[in-house]
């Protein structure tokens, strides 16, 4: 199993450093019982200069403090103390490249009224990129997308992941890769924690907020598909639509940007060494190492 800290580890919680491995929690907490706490993922990159940069530090905490307000969980937090109590987590841990992982949660509750007070706590671990190198081979999950009448969609709330546990678990008992959810409409929304993109006659296509959690990482690839003029358009489409894609991506910041092989055993028509994706990849790497990007030559 993952080793996610050891002994010395050192994270942030609640105002103070401390040892992971003597961290405690009250087991009557309303988060363990209800999964009732929010987190972000976010990233820290050593850039061409040899610095350590968390990557759009500043955007991550907006979420972070948006999706605790959605939910009614107290934020009292100041986001640019979290954001230096982030750099000094990795400093003291001696982390250049690193996974974040700040979680707000809240104290002892049986009740289900919303929460009167909360903890946060920052940790981070060295974490390669989440699905791996390889393209996917993608399976359309049974489980459906929770409907954003249902729950606060938007909110990157600990809870909700257990519907991505579910889609991701059945695509690997079936011997996937990963999952892609529907939502109630029976449109593509997204993977388990990850957003799409397609390609078709060189355009691309993802869908609209709505019945995704609107990724940081998936707004920095829409910044890119400007800068470097290759055509976007936010809409919803259907399964089929999608199976008639030239190529697929799924991006998020544990994953950063990875093509997809196929889906439900269908490949895709251009190889992804030749996709938008490939280019967007290339262009995402250089982003979060600022590095300098040129595009060599537009795909066709």
């Amino acid at each position: 199993m993952y080793s996610y800290y050891n002994e010395n580890t050192i994270l942030y919680f609640d105002g103070e450093y401390a040892k992971a491995a003597e961290a405690k929690i009250d087991l009557y907490g309303q988060s363990l019982h209800y999964g009732y706490a929010v987190f972000e993922g976010i990233r820290a990159y050593k850039t061409e200069k040899g610095e350590v940069k968390i990557f759009k530090a500043e955007e991550h905490f907006d979420r972070f403090k948006r999706s605790c307000e959605l939910i009614h969980i107290p934020y009292k937090y100041n986001n640019e103390e979290l954001i230096k109590a982030c750099y000094k987590v990795l400093e003291l841990n001696n982390m250049e490249e690193a996974y974040i992982r700040p979680l707000v949660f809240c104290p002892p509750n049986m009740t289900l009224k919303a929460a009167s007070e909360s903890h946060i706590l920052i940790c981070a671990w060295e974490w390669g990129a989440y699905l791996g190198e390889k393209l996917l081979r993608v399976m359309t999950s049974s489980y459906q997308r929770p409907n954003p009448k249902a729950f606060q969609i938007e909110s990157k709330s600990a809870g909700l992941y257990i519907n991505s546990i579910l889609a991701s678990q059945e695509a690997k008992e079936k011997g996937y890769d990963e999952a892609l959810l529907l939502d109630m409409n029976g449109n593509v929304a997204e993977g388990p924690g990850a957003n799409i993109f397609f390609e078709k006659n060189g355009k691309l296509y993802t869908p609209p907020r709505g019945h995704i959690l609107p990724g940081i990482t998936r707004a920095t690839v829409i910044e890119l598909c400007h800068e470097l003029g290759i055509p976007l358009e936010e809409k919803l489409f259907t399964l089929d639509e999608l199976k008639q894609a030239e190529s697929v991506f799924y991006c998020g910041t544990a994953a950063e940007i990875i093509g997809w092989d196929s889906l439900d055993g269908q490949t895709f028509s251009k190889p992804f060494s030749e996709s938008l994706g490939k280019v967007l990849q290339q262009a995402y790497k250089a982003r979060v190492l600022e590095k300098e990007f040129k595009r060599e030559a537009k795909v066709a």
